[in-house]
């Protein structure tokens, strides 16, 4: 029976997750489970997987929960609560669900406190990867990405000697999201339904955005420099429509080993959660003589600039532009999902917001949490500059 700590419960991930450890209860006890503001949603989950603990991070949801729930699980909020249910005493595994970089404390508690991380939450690594790494080589943890990219690079290197050597490059595929065939001179304008409706998976709000605009490859470089130690000159993004090939790794000698499989976030997630065993799970498989063909394509950074900034950003190295970057990119979502800036004018903010800042080279924890928050403030007044009522009137 292995233990799991859910931080992001309520979101796609966490309830495929749940999902998984539904049909599998013999293997898996829900430990704790954490969400955002979600109340209905995280009662419902209480009730059924009757955690230890759970935790609400908006205080006045917290207040609610604790108002409509009145079984045994305690109920914790904010941050501290966070960072109690990242340590529980007989957790098994963290898995970081919630988008965004909130968990990163959480996270980073975890490893020291020597948990498994599963890592669905991409923006840790982007904003922080060589303190999250160098914080689990020296705690002997294991960071497996859910990622459904990260998480076949993962399964193509296992049992790899010597990845530093023999990995000539690492190809992260992408089906090129819902802007794949839609001219940029008409991406001004574009409904949010539009642009949220992935052609292949069913995703959260914010990544559903980052895919349509391509700043989720551009991220996915970000995280895997760090989760495999490459340099970004052996990271390629290729678009690959039909998603069956998650990703490749190609080595010295020719050899390209892909994963492939359903476009199924489950797929990832029940082989982070049964690591290092294999989970039988008979709903995943695919049908391989329909699939037809498969294409590959070099993707358009003029169409897509938002990949091109973080491409740029991975050249420079080590810097705080990576954790700029990812903030700025939240906050220009975020507006855009609010109906304040318009989906064009995103890559506008990102590309401010990095002009403005004085890149620190290898920061320690203090200086990436500082740039994180003046990225986050300088993005939010530069969406004024393209807020919509001004402009309209």
């Amino acid at each position: 029976m292995k233990n799991i700590v859910i931080i992001g419960s309520t979101g796609s991930v966490g309830k495929n997750a749940l999902e998984i450890i539904r049909a599998h209860r013999d293997l898996f006890h829900v430990t704790a489970l954490a969400a955002d503001a979600n109340v209905d949603e995280l009662k419902l989950q209480i009730e059924e997987f009757k955690p230890e603990v759970a935790v609400m991070s908006n205080p006045i949801a917290a207040e609610m929960l604790r108002k409509f729930y009145s079984g045994s699980t305690r109920i914790l909020c904010g941050p501290e609560g966070l960072l109690e249910i990242a340590v529980w005493k007989g957790a098994d595994l963290v898995l970081a669900a919630s988008s965004g970089s909130s968990s990163l404390l959480p996270v980073l508690a975890a490893i020291e406190a020597g948990k498994t991380i599963a890592f669905a939450n991409k923006e840790l690594l982007v904003m922080a990867g060589r303190v999250v790494m160098e914080t689990a080589r020296r705690r002997g943890v294991k960071i497996l990405p859910v990622d459904s990219e990260h998480n076949a690079i993962f399964q193509c290197l296992e049992g790899e000697r010597n990845p530093a050597v023999s990995v000539r490059k690492i190809i992260l595929t992408g089906s090129g999201g819902p802007l794949r065939d839609v001219p940029r001179e008409n991406f001004r304008g574009l409904s949010k339904e539009t642009v949220i409706r992935h052609p292949r998976w069913s995703m959260g709000k914010k990544i559903s955005v980052d895919s349509a605009t391509m700043m989720n490859k551009g991220l996915e470089i970000l995280e895997a420099r760090w989760l495999f130690d490459v340099g970004p000159d052996r990271i390629e993004v290729v678009i690959h429509p039909e998603a069956v090939i998650h990703s490749m790794v190609e080595f010295v000698d020719g050899t390209v080993l892909a994963q492939a499989g359903p476009t199924d976030m489950k797929l990832p997630l029940i082989h982070c959660l049964g690591y290092p065993e294999r989970v039988n799970h008979p709903e995943l498989f695919t049908r391989w003589s329909e699939i037809g063909s498969l294409n590959f394509l070099k993707p358009d950074t003029d169409k897509f600039p938002c990949l091109g900034m973080a491409i740029d950003v991975a050249r420079r190295g080590d810097t705080t532009l990576s954790t700029v970057l990812n903030a700025a990119d939240e906050i220009a979502v975020a507006a855009f999902l609010a109906d304040q800036i318009d989906f064009a004018d995103i890559p506008s903010v990102i590309e401010r917001v990095l002009s403005r800042h004085q890149a620190t080279e290898h920061p320690a924890l203090k200086a990436i949490l500082s740039a994180d928050a003046w990225a986050r403030e300088e993005a939010s007044r530069s969406t004024a500059q393209w807020a919509l009522p001004a402009r309209i009137g």
